[in-house]
């Protein structure tokens, strides 16, 4: 046989084993006490049994009510930690944020996000991806990631962004270069100079080959690397200079590079938070968004270093 009791005829059931009184089981419930006495009658013809003995000034539990007074308890328990657990979700304290990020932007951004905002939300998890623009975008897409940090992306309805800041570029020599001497840095030192340059599929590329061509300047790769540690070494070793934004800075070995802001133009990578366009974000990725702009705010300001357009 199958009893089939509710949720509330066991809250109530519970209650009244608890404070041996159906008046103050009826207080601490908010229900009249007629309401409890046959809410309690109909779980008893539910069960087939009498649950409680009682009479004008004692209730106690029947043989049936021991049995069934443990089993109530732990339904009403489970009920009550799965709800708090749901409670802790809908209020961002809980659940689980996937961010994929430029290794550059991750590195400046995520760390300190990460730290500030657990410290709130503690039992927030995090699962952080790196990669470069292009594959960012699809695991947006794809909903393998909930939030990207990465370069402001082409028109597409599919993506939205959020700027952060942008970053600038830098002219990277060694320190005894004698460029490294001069206050800011001419994009025609590329020109007479070998030049490391970022690979193809970075997001680095299209925006200094992008000024080469405005500029008129015909400057042909020396090296072509798609990892920016491995630029700043081979600048270390004396084999050419680059242009990288600032942010990349913190994945080089900086020891005995020096970082030449370039002008005429002034070149900035935009970088912001890409989120899939009609996808909902759970509330603590929400509020995960909401410390990002907290913590880029320090960073750098978002109108610094304008890209001519770019």
């Amino acid at each position: 046989m199958r009893v089939h009791l509710t949720l509330p005829q066991l809250e109530a059931f519970v209650r009244v084993a608890s404070l041996g009184n159906f008046r103050a089981a009826a207080q601490s419930l908010f229900v009249s006490q007629p309401a409890l006495s046959r809410t309690i009658r109909i779980a008893e013809e539910l069960v087939g049994a009498r649950l409680f003995d009682r009479d004008t000034r004692h209730v106690a539990l029947t043989a049936a009510g021991h049995e069934l007074l443990p089993i109530a308890r732990r339904i009403v328990g489970e009920f009550d930690d799965a709800f708090s657990e749901l409670s802790q979700f809908m209020e961002g304290r809980s659940g689980r944020i996937t961010v994929a990020a430029l290794p550059s932007a991750g590195v400046a951004l995520l760390p300190q996000a990460i730290a500030a905002f657990r410290r709130e939300r503690g039992q927030v998890e995090f699962l952080l991806q790196d990669a470069s623009a292009a594959p960012l975008l699809n695991r947006i897409n794809e909903g393998s990631a909930d939030i990207g940090i990465t370069v402001k992306p082409p028109p597409d309805p599919r993506f939205a962004f959020t700027p952060l800041l942008v970053d600038a570029f830098v002219l990277i020599c060694r320190q005894d270069d004698a460029l490294a001497a001069q206050p800011t840095a001419s994009w025609s030192a590329f020109e007479s100079r070998p030049f490391i340059a970022s690979s193809l599929s970075s997001s680095i590329r299209p925006l200094t080959d992008a000024v080469f061509l405005e500029q008129g300047l015909a400057v042909r790769p020396a090296f072509e690397c798609a990892n920016i540690a491995i630029i700043g070494a081979l600048v270390a070793a004396g084999l050419g200079i680059s242009a990288v934004p600032r942010l990349a800075l913190r994945l080089v070995d900086a020891r005995t590079l020096a970082a030449i802001p370039l002008g005429n133009p002034k070149l900035g990578r935009h970088i912001g938070i890409v989120t899939r366009t009609g996808r909902s974000l759970s509330p603590a990725a929400q509020a995960f968004i909401e410390q990002l702009k907290a913590s880029a705010s320090g960073l750098a300001p978002a109108g610094e270093a304008p890209a001519s357009g770019l």
